[in-house]
């Protein structure tokens, strides 16, 4: 036994410095990757495509070579079916259906944990989650048909819903109020956040068509409008925090503008709108006025398309832990994550660019 810690104490001064040394040298002949951007060349690049996570291994630092000789090499956590992203108080929230819990990424402690909750809190189909200013999290879970709470330390709050009738399929919680996608009942539920009572519905069944919901699939809530994506009107809905309808974005088709099976949606700060296209497997990109500016993504055949993607998220808050996949020739605006249910990047993360000063 003395002579093991002998040797691991005279490992822990010498190996860091060698294996160091060996990285310097291996980083040194590198080969540069390429930049992925969109539009393509010669466009001015909007998006570029920064990397992706698929497992606690390209999540967080890997082990070093001593770390594993000394503590044994750890076993990589697959992110298996992820659906529901949200990036709140310097941690990454994932909704994993293959898991049936939650791939939490802390990106200042640098640790990937799975959350699957047991007892009260059990989580049957997580689809949708949000965070709210104190780091509560609320999770839409299809199957159990409730909206879950839970406490920034993990531990079960309550849960919340109308009847067997309701199932939520997307949660957003914004000020003192929760509103909350409900796909069966062709609706969006809004609730009090502090004792879940249901304050409104909307839009009323009996409503013009155009402002009807058939498929409310995903919600994003900014500080006047409440955007929904009806995928079964091939459209994005746009109401006040009323409920009271204003105007639509896209209609069904397979045209630039239009959308087969539009999921995750996402507003940024100058009220651009994302949203992303299961079957086209892209992101559209429109402005205030609902016009086309551009889309990314695209069928996966490489670092930056998608498969069968569900949500798009747009974060400000947490571009450093990012900034050294950016190409030096842009400045980073803010991030875009967007989930792909299948293939090998299962949460891509990109940046919106402008050309640096």
């Amino acid at each position: 036994m003395k002579i093991r810690l002998t040797t691991v104490l005279l490992l822990a001064a010498f190996l860091p410095a060698f294996f160091t040394s060996c990285s310097d040298r291996a980083t040194k002949h590198k080969i540069k990757k390429e930049t992925i951007v969109y539009p393509a060349p010669p466009d001015p690049a909007r998006i570029q495509y920064l990397t992706s996570i698929s497992s606690s291994d390209n999540a967080v630092a890997k082990q070093s070579s001593f770390e594993k000789f000394v503590f044994g090499e750890s076993t990589p956590r697959p992110v298996k079916k992820p659906y529901g992203i949200a990036v709140h108080g310097g941690k990454i929230y994932i909704c994993d259906t293959g898991l049936g819990g939650l791939d939490i990424i802390d990106l200042e402690k640098n640790t990937f944990e799975y959350f699957i909750p047991k007892g009260k809190g059990t989580l049957k189909l997580p689809l949708n989650c949000s965070v709210n200013d104190t780091g509560t999290l609320y999770v839409a879970d299809g199957l159990r048909k409730e909206v879950v709470v839970f406490a920034p330390d993990g531990s079960y709050l309550g849960s919340f819903g109308i009847d067997t009738t309701f199932k939520p399929t997307d949660v957003c919680v914004y000020g003192e109020k929760v509103f909350v996608s409900d796909l069966n009942n062709r609706c969006i539920r809004v609730f009090d956040a502090l004792d879940h009572s249901l304050l409104s519905s909307f839009p009323d069944s009996l409503s013009p068509k155009e402002s009807r919901l058939f498929q409310p699939t995903n919600i994003f809530v900014t500080h006047d409008k409440v955007y929904v994506s009806d995928m079964g009107d091939f459209n994005i809905k746009i109401y006040t925090h009323a409920g009271k309808y204003l105007s639509s974005v896209g209609s069904q088709g397979a045209g630039l503008g239009q959308f087969a099976r539009p999921k995750g949606i996402a507003v940024d700060a100058e009220s651009n709108l994302y949203v992303v296209d299961a079957s086209f497997e892209n992101t559209q990109i429109f402005n205030k006025d609902g016009k086309l500016l551009m889309f990314f993504g695209g069928t996966y055949a490489g670092p930056g398309g998608m498969w069968l993607p569900a949500k798009v998220a747009i974060d400000y808050d947490h571009m450093r832990y990012f900034q050294k996949y950016l190409d030096p020739s842009f400045t980073m605006k803010y991030l875009v994550f967007v989930t792909n249910q299948y293939g090998p990047d299962k949460v891509s993360i990109y940046a919106a660019v402008e050309p640096a000063k």
